[in-house]
């Protein structure tokens, strides 16, 4: 299956806060392990950036995650 760039961006954001969340973290604490400002991480999540797939790595090692976790949602469907 085939997916436009912001539903990339939505589903990517959108399995970044549900690691986020599962974890108990905040979203400061996340965005300061991946040397970010939160209100940027907070648009990743949102879905309203595309951002590079450098930060994503960034994000996940903050998140304590391997980076397929975070992608692998664009494989289910």
């Amino acid at each position: 299956m085939s997916f436009k760039r912001e539903e990339v961006s939505k589903k990517i954001g959108d399995r970044i806060r549900e690691i986020r969340l599962s974890k108990g973290l905040s979203i400061e604490k996340v965005a300061n392990g991946a040397n970010i400002d939160y209100t940027q991480l907070s648009r990743i999540e949102l879905g309203k950036i595309n951002t590079s797939i450098y930060q994503i790595y960034c994000i996940s090692r903050s998140l304590d995650v391997p980076v397929s976790q975070i992608f692998h949602v664009l494989d289910n469907n």
